[in-house]
């Protein structure tokens, strides 16, 4: 499995606002805001280079000079070296650290919606399927029985479903295919949008590179009534960052040693 998804891109959304965790996103983009030293960003890649995957595509927008500048000097942030203030030549002593990822960084626009950003990001994508996350959330998900589930039901895009609050998007399932998406519904319980998508090229086909595109509400909801939107439903951990108590939460988690998402 590992070297199967090898060959498949994973696209990370990362131009978002962040305007709920104000605290942190008013100096850098949400997905460099930190959890035990490392930005989060970096723990949802981490997640997919456990499963094989190790190109990918960062959907950058607002702030995004600090992911630009955090992987440009990726490998000194990480190795001890030398540097001779009058030549300014580095030297690299030591990088045992440096992981072995492709990351292709590309400008979106920093009013850029979701659906938009995936389709100005598009022509970096090499093969015909491909993961998209978003940058601001961990799980425990197996990508490979994600990969699977995508690879067995044959349509165009695979939502994975969770079950926290339902202030996130809802979703109904039967039989793995999705009935209804309504994001951030106002009261209702059960599945609901986690994010961690696989998408063939063809679902974004017809599809503008507008700002204004969203996918979650004119994206997903045709490929529903189509019957082109499946679901893995994972019961294991999964938990965004949307606020600072968040933060606080996935923080505590890696303090004590029991982070589900490594």
């Amino acid at each position: 499995m590992p070297m199967l998804l090898r060959s498949l891109d994973a696209v990370i959304l990362c131009g978002g606002l962040g305007t709920r965790l104000r605290e942190e996103t008013e100096f850098r983009p949400k997905p460099m805001v930190e959890i035990g030293g490392k930005p989060i960003l970096w723990h949802i890649m981490r997640r997919y280079h456990k499963y094989g995957v190790r190109r990918f595509i960062l959907c950058l927008g607002y702030k995004g000079d600090a992911i630009r500048d955090y992987f440009l000097n990726y490998r000194l942030r990480n190795a001890d070296f030398s540097i001779g203030l009058k030549s300014h030549d580095v030297t690299v002593l030591s990088d045992e650290t440096t992981e072995d990822w492709e990351v292709v960084l590309c400008e979106t626009g920093d009013t850029t919606m979701t659906g938009g950003r995936i389709k100005r990001a598009l022509h970096h994508v090499r093969s015909d399927d491909f993961f998209v996350t978003y940058g601001d959330g961990v799980a425990d998900i197996d990508i490979g029985k994600l990969w699977n589930a995508h690879q067995t039901a044959g349509r165009l895009a695979t939502v994975t479903a969770v079950h926290p609050s339902s202030r996130y998007g809802e979703i109904a399932v039967k039989n793995d295919a999705v009935l209804h998406f309504a994001e951030k519904p106002q009261v209702h319980d059960g599945w609901i949008n986690g994010g961690f998508f696989v998408f063939k090229r063809k679902a974004f086909q017809n599809l503008s590179d507008e700002p204004g595109v969203v996918l979650e509400s004119d994206v997903l909801p045709r490929l529903v009534e189509n019957g082109q939107l499946g679901a893995y439903q994972h019961d294991g951990f999964w938990q965004c960052m949307d606020t600072y108590r968040e933060m606080l939460l996935l923080n505590s988690l890696w303090e004590s040693g029991n982070a589900p998402w490594l």
